[in-house]
């Protein structure tokens, strides 16, 4: 089951192999709950055992960072683009090679999909940590957002799978 990030849930003895990752599961994750800066997705075993964690939280992307072909469909009266940031993707080493990524970035983005119907955002942007990370959203059909490593997948295409 996926759900919110609380007490019941061993953070201490999850490692995915990125410690920029662990370590925010671990010492940051909470605090980040609680001031409302991301809410913090745990897929867990038992019920207390992480087996991987995302984040989603609100964002915006100025409008001259979208791909020309976008950027006309979009009225040049925002210059800014509301988007929900899918920040942080993680599966502990135990659990990788599983589809556990696959299941965490479907509830992400399907959660995500819905609460556009109620709180606008045009897309999905994520920032990849690395090249397999980059890969990894590759394959399921985020576009490269130019002169940046961010990536995004609109709600539009998620409409289609969801809607």
């Amino acid at each position: 089951m996926i759900e919110l990030l609380d007490k019941k849930h061993h953070r201490e003895d999850f490692d995915c192999g990125k410690e920029l990752l662990n370590n925010y599961l671990k010492k940051q994750a909470r605090q980040d709950i609680k001031r409302k800066l991301s809410a913090c997705f745990v897929l867990s075993k038992n019920e207390t055992i992480i087996q991987g964690y995302y984040t989603l939280s609100n964002n915006s992307i100025p409008l001259a960072c979208f791909p020309e072909h976008i950027q006309k469909k979009l009225p040049k009266s925002y210059t800014s683009i509301p988007t929900t940031l899918l920040g942080r993707l993680a599966i502990d080493k135990k659990y990788q090679g599983q589809g556990i990524g696959k299941i965490l970035l479907i509830d992400a983005l399907k959660r995500s999909y819905e609460i556009s119907q109620e709180i606008a955002s045009f897309a999905v942007v994520v920032d990849p940590i690395d090249e397999e990370a980059e890969k990894f959203y590759n394959k399921y059909d985020f576009i490269k957002l130019p002169d940046s490593k961010k990536m995004f997948i609109s709600i539009q295409t998620l409409q289609e799978l969801f809607g």
